[in-house]
């Protein structure tokens, strides 16, 4: 492909480098001079080990030049990646005028060029940036219209500085916002030599999954760096206790618990957070990441309240009342949280648990069910077709497969609060996911 990109910094050398070596022709667009007689001597703007190498080769080839002008850029390319950077401002927002400068200067290119070409935004920034700030300047300054007369798509780069060329050559993944198909097509052909997972998103979703990553990899550090903290004060080597955790790759290093959904809970979650807590302000090791665990999930159990309160009804059916499903355990279960806070407030609740019913007559827990919470106890329906029946709202809070069931073959106007994720779309008026 016949390939701009605008920016000649860290990711756009990179990227015009490496696409220049897979047998792309790349022009290379900066406001610097210095940078555009850098490239165009086949050397290297910045220090990527093998980055000049790849330059050298690329422009001797004839496959790489560099230029300030925009519009020979545009005319002379199929498809325009944005590479500019995206600093930060004194309140922390993104400082887009770069990107909004680039940007209406391919606009204005755009506007007397006849063939179709692709806008593609590799900068990060927040969701929302295409929709609201990129598209309508395309389109004000080029008088087109998106995903008829110009493609437009997200591409978020996950390259490391000085392992840049590695990291696009053998990516974890190649993620793609698209405004329209044939932009994600175009773009999909680009990538089909990398042996990466191939995915491709609604623009939004692109845009949010580069934050994600970016604030994952800074937790992280930061929890790793806690726990480091806390274990020397206790007297303990913290790299062993991380090297032993990361060697548990079925739940610590997994995407088991990355799931968006309901509060957490149960025997051992939030009693050894709070234990850990304690001791670590005993010792005096600072901890806010691992300190704010319990403050974030009460906050994010009072958001499912605040669901239920939205709808304005009374009678409320909720479908799960142990800390997940398939078991009667009780303690510090999030749903029961949950019920209180309903009792207390005066909805008409009832609640339908199996496990707990049986455990009611014959568990284990029986003295617990009776004599903790006998309140909440005598709200326990065992008609899961009656609950459903006399609830203006039904909450599912299980992952109990019959619950999805029900959940599927609610009628239209059913409103339901879903914590689990069974829900196959985005929120809607009558039904509201926790986290979607």
């Amino acid at each position: 492909m016949r390939i701009s990109i605008f920016g000649m910094g860290y990711v756009g050398a990179v990227c015009a480098g490496c696409l220049a070596d897979r047998g792309h022709t790349v022009i290379g667009v900066d406001i610097a001079q210095t940078k555009i007689d850098l490239i165009n001597r086949g050397e290297s703007p910045i220090v990527e080990p093998g980055l000049e190498e790849l330059l050298r080769k690329g422009v001797d080839a004839g496959r790489i030049r560099a230029t300030s002008d925009t519009h020979d850029a545009i005319h002379h390319t199929d498809l325009s990646m944005v590479c500019v950077g995206t600093p930060s401002k004194k309140n922390g927002d993104l400082d887009l005028h770069f990107v909004e400068t680039v940007v209406a200067e391919i606009g204005t290119a755009l506007r007397d060029k006849k063939e179709r070409h692709t806008v593609v935004i590799r900068s990060t920034v927040l969701p929302g940036t295409i929709r609201e700030v990129v598209l309508p300047l395309l389109e004000a300054t080029s008088g087109k219209r998106a995903g008829r007369d110009f493609g437009l798509a997200v591409n978020p780069e996950f390259l490391r500085e000085s392992t840049a060329i590695v990291d696009y050559n053998d990516p974890p993944m190649t993620v793609i916002g698209e405004w329209d198909k044939a932009s994600g097509d175009q773009l999909a052909e680009l990538y089909s030599t990398l042996s990466a997972p191939l995915i491709r998103k609604p623009i939004e979703v692109a845009e949010m999954v580069k934050y994600t990553c970016n604030v994952w990899h800074a937790t992280k550090i930061t929890f790793a760096n806690e726990i480091g903290n806390i274990a020397k004060e206790l007297g303990v080597d913290g790299r062993e206790v991380m090297d032993v955790m990361c060697q548990d790759r079925k739940l610590n290093l997994s995407s088991y618990y990355l799931k968006p959904g309901y509060a957490f809970g149960g025997s051992c979650l939030p009693k050894d957070v709070r234990a850990l807590n304690f001791r670590a302000t005993q010792v005096d090791a600072p901890h806010p990441l691992i300190g704010s665990l319990m403050q974030s999930n009460e906050i994010h159990l009072k958001r499912a309240f605040d669901l239920v309160a939205s709808f304005g009804d009374r009678r409320i059916g909720m479908l799960g009342l142990s800390f997940k499903a398939q078991t009667d355990d009780l303690r510090e279960s999030p749903l029961v949280e949950l019920a209180e806070m309903l009792i207390g407030k005066g909805y008409d609740l009832s609640i339908f648990d199996e496990n707990i019913e049986y455990a009611r007559v014959h568990g284990a827990n029986r003295e617990y069910i009776t004599s903790r919470i006998p309140h909440i106890s005598s709200l326990l329906n065992p008609d899961l077709d009656e609950v459903i029946e006399n609830s203006e709202v039904l909450i599912v809070g299980q992952r109990d497969r019959n619950f999805e069931k029900v959940l599927n073959g609610a009628r239209g106007d059913r409103k339901v609060v879903d914590l689990i994720g069974f829900m196959p779309h985005a929120s809607t008026p009558e039904m509201q996911g926790i986290c979607w």
